[in-house]
């Protein structure tokens, strides 16, 4: 079997291996969704090693016609920007799967869900014909609303006044709210996407849905450029949390599960920034220049709002969904500075992220089921009784505020740095601002929640991570220090592609960065 349709498949067979399992065969459903996203991992990493870096461009390509007469194929292949985003996916998913070892309502159930989700995700991130990446994007995002809907958490919420009996059938705060506005804001979201790519498909003559086959083929002016893009940018960004379109994301992280916020903050919010590279900026090279300076005033409003509002968040969870929002606007910005250094830090940043955030969520689980609150002004001295999870959890804030030697410091970096060299500097302030405030919200959380005075009387059945409960933040705290001490793991791989894509972009030759990627 082909590598590639090998990381696709393996989640979606794992899930129908489960489906045909027994209900009262618990530890089988486990295992078998552990060995899928195993697989998957370990694919990710095979394709790694197989890619010809010093070659670059899309390799390992296979093209299998589905409906001949439209054009649309099963198309898939690697670029270095892939490469990174298959092993980020590959180890959330294998970490989300030992994080959700607890779970015992209809654990079958939110296993396979769980499992065709990872499917669409690794699908989108290899596809080329763009109606399966379309097919695959809508496979990673609709499992969300039962996920979120039937194991997800319920926030409490006071309303008063006289809208309070409406506003209280709505549920506010309520899993099933989250999961309802989550849903109907990326279905939204998908109607600006559909008629993007529909309008890409009639422009390369309604022969084939192939991009890089389009790129040679399409014929759109400037004038339909201006109004195809923003529609991609609109329709992608909103999962990628972008302003005003980011509302769903902090309900949604907050409700979710842990494995399911994990994949919904560490993967799926790196779909829609994918989109909007991949699809928008380098099929649109003309709408993306022109759009470059309304992508980054919004992503700088991204980063500043979202920092603001994690600081002043009471919810552990809505701390870290809200950061999400922030730290996902320096993806963008990075993608708007249309410089090789402010594209490799989008793309590495979306890798460092989904590690960092992947651990967040899986820490404030572990935290929640211990001590049972997300209140943070309630806990206090935990680091007595959790010694582990304090270590990682301080590590992920480090990481989070960009300290050297984390992924988070490289990511932020190469972002500040490509706004500062592009044709709006200014773009670095409001980067900057974001990460300044980032390190006050983490660091006070931080130590308030480990090294705060000890509520007595309350806490003291509080125990450390045990058993399984290691595995995913273990492999996450490995990963942010060891892409920070040597981020070339990635960013050799990213640097290929950003030149190849950006060249596209703004129509002359650019130069790579070279083998020291990190100034």
């Amino acid at each position: 079997m082909h590598l590639l349709t090998l990381i696709v498949l393996a989640p979606f067979i794992a899930a129908m291996v489960i489906i045909a399992l027994p209900d009262r065969a618990r530890a089988a459903t486990r295992l078998v969704a552990i060995t899928g996203a195993g697989v998957s991992l370990a694919g990710a990493i095979a394709t790694i090693l197989q890619y010809d870096l010093a070659r670059g461009g899309l390799q390992m390509q296979k093209v299998v016609p589905l409906v001949p007469s439209l054009g649309i194929s099963y198309a898939v292949a690697v670029d270095g920007w892939s490469l990174s985003l298959l092993l980020l996916t590959g180890i959330i998913l294998f970490a989300g799967c030992w994080a959700s070892w607890t779970v015992k309502d209809r654990d079958r159930d939110f296993y396979v869900l769980l499992l065709v989700l990872s499917a669409g995700v690794f699908g989108v991130f290899v596809s080329l014909d763009m109606f399966v990446f379309f097919l695959f994007y809508e496979i990673a995002v609709l499992p969300m609303y039962l996920l979120i809907g039937i194991w997800g958490s319920t926030k409490k919420v006071e309303i008063q006044g006289p809208l309070a009996p409406f506003l209280k059938r709505l549920d506010i705060g309520g899993r099933e709210y989250a999961a309802m506005k989550l849903t109907l804001m990326l279905l939204m979201g998908s109607a600006f996407i559909l008629v993007g790519i529909l309008a890409l498909y009639m422009a390369g003559g309604g022969k084939t849905f192939n991009m890089e086959l389009l790129r040679g083929n399409m014929v759109m002016s400037r004038d339909t450029q201006l109004w195809v893009f923003p529609a991609l940018w609109v329709g992608f960004g909103t999962l990628a949390g972008l302003f005003p379109f980011h509302t769903w994301s902090p309900d949604g992280h907050a409700a979710a599960p842990t494995a399911v916020s994990m994949l919904h903050a560490g993967v799926l919010m790196k779909l829609g920034a994918f989109g909007v590279i991949r699809v928008g900026m380098v099929m649109l090279p003309e709408g993306a220049q022109a759009w470059a300076l309304v992508v980054g005033i919004v992503a700088s409003i991204n980063v500043v709002y979202g920092a603001f509002s994690a600081m002043s968040q009471k919810d552990l969870k809505y701390i870290i969904a809200y950061s999400s929002v922030s730290h996902m606007g320096v993806v963008m910005l990075g993608a708007a500075t249309l410089t090789v250094s402010g594209w490799n830090g989008a793309v590495f940043q979306m890798f460092a992220h989904g590690i960092m955030t992947g651990a967040f969520f899986a820490l404030v689980g572990l935290i929640y089921e211990k001590s049972h609150t997300r209140d943070v002004a309630s806990m206090g001295g935990f680091a007595k009784f959790m010694p582990g999870i304090s270590v990682v959890f301080t590590l992920g804030c480090l990481s989070s505020l960009g300290l050297p030697g984390t992924a988070g410091f490289v990511a932020e970096f190469l972002v500040f740095l490509g706004a500062y060299k592009s044709a709006h500097g200014w773009w670095m302030l409001p980067g900057i601002l974001g990460a300044f405030i980032t390190a006050i919200y983490v660091l006070k959380a931080t130590r308030q929640i480990f090294w705060g005075p000890f509520p007595e009387g309350r806490f003291e059945h509080l125990e450390d991570a045990r058993g399984t409960e290691w595995v995913a933040i273990s492999m996450l705290a490995v990963c942010l220090v060891l892409f920070g001490f040597w981020p070339n793991l990635a960013l050799t791989g990213v640097d290929k592609a950003t030149v190849e894509y950006l060249s596209r972009v703004v129509g002359t030759s650019v130069a790579a960065a070279g083998p020291a990627l990190v100034p």
